[in-house]
């Protein structure tokens, strides 16, 4: 696992593009503050830069760095939920501004995931998490349903986890506003 966590962080740091495993599925990532790299990734995904992507952090004590006006129960809700939880907060910052959506929201999930989570502490800065399929083909369960053509536009396809075989979830989305109302968009 080291060496996929060394070898994942270096392609980052130079604006490239991961395949890699998260708390959910495979996902494509780059860096989530550099525009470049997440062109990159709507054009190897073939998808309109007006649909959004989400990031993952290591800890909810970095969410206030890219979330203004962050609602207290934001901290409730990641602790008391049993499975991976992504929650689209309002007031979007510091974030590479074509991953922001329109109206100036965020997806973020707060990885539990070992790999995942280790990677984006080792990196230092949010990682973008994006399906490893191109825009309208279903996602991929597990490593050996991603697209061939996918290995082939990434810059590094990391090892851990690859003979796992068994179906992998997205996760649960909630939007919640800076009142503290939420919307539950996925169960």
């Amino acid at each position: 696992m080291n060496d996929d966590l060394n070898k994942a962080c270096e392609v980052l740091r130079k604006g490239g593009v991961i395949l890699y495993p998260t708390d959910t599925i495979w996902g494509l990532g780059c860096d989530a503050t550099n525009e470049d790299a997440v062109k990159r990734i709507y054009e190897i995904k073939r998808r309109s830069d007006t649909k959004s992507m989400l990031t993952l952090l290591h800890s909810p004590t970095l969410l206030d760095r890219y979330v203004d006006d962050l609602p207290e129960i934001a901290f409730d809700l990641i602790e008391c939920s049993d499975k991976p939880l992504t929650i689209i907060y309002s007031g979007a910052k510091n974030l590479a501004s074509n991953l922001i959506a329109p109206d100036g929201s965020i997806g973020i999930r707060i990885t539990q995931e070992l790999f995942s989570q280790r990677l984006c502490q080792q990196f230092g800065k949010p990682i973008v998490s994006t399906s490893a399929n191109f825009s309208g083909d279903p996602s991929p369960a597990n490593y050996s349903e991603i697209n061939p053509d996918i290995f082939r536009l990434v810059d590094y396809a990391v090892n851990y986890r690859s003979d796992e075989t068994q179906k992998s979830k997205p996760s649960s989305i909630i939007r919640l506003e800076k009142d503290g109302t939420i919307e539950i968009i996925r169960k």
